[in-house]
């Protein structure tokens, strides 16, 4: 079991893995729809597309966050 203090960076990675799988295996999909070579394609996209989301998640989180408090009233 990891520290709590990894807690951010671990939700950080699997949304951003999750993420990048959903979007880029429907992006590959209405590219070049199923067929011959698909899943392939797909996985580089996808390795591809979570090499720059989860530094991105990292980034935008704490961003988000403020400006959510912000939107619903709890801002400082």
């Amino acid at each position: 079991m990891l520290p709590k203090k990894f807690a951010p960076a671990l939700f950080g990675l699997i949304l951003s893995g999750l993420m990048s799988l959903l979007v880029s295996g429907i992006s590959t999909y209405r590219a070049l729809g199923f067929g011959d070579g698909y899943v392939p394609l797909w996985t580089g996209a996808w390795l591809t597309a979570w090499l720059v989301a989860f530094p991105v998640v990292l980034v935008a989180a704490p961003l988000t966050r403020r400006a959510v408090a912000l939107l619903v009233g709890n801002g400082r």
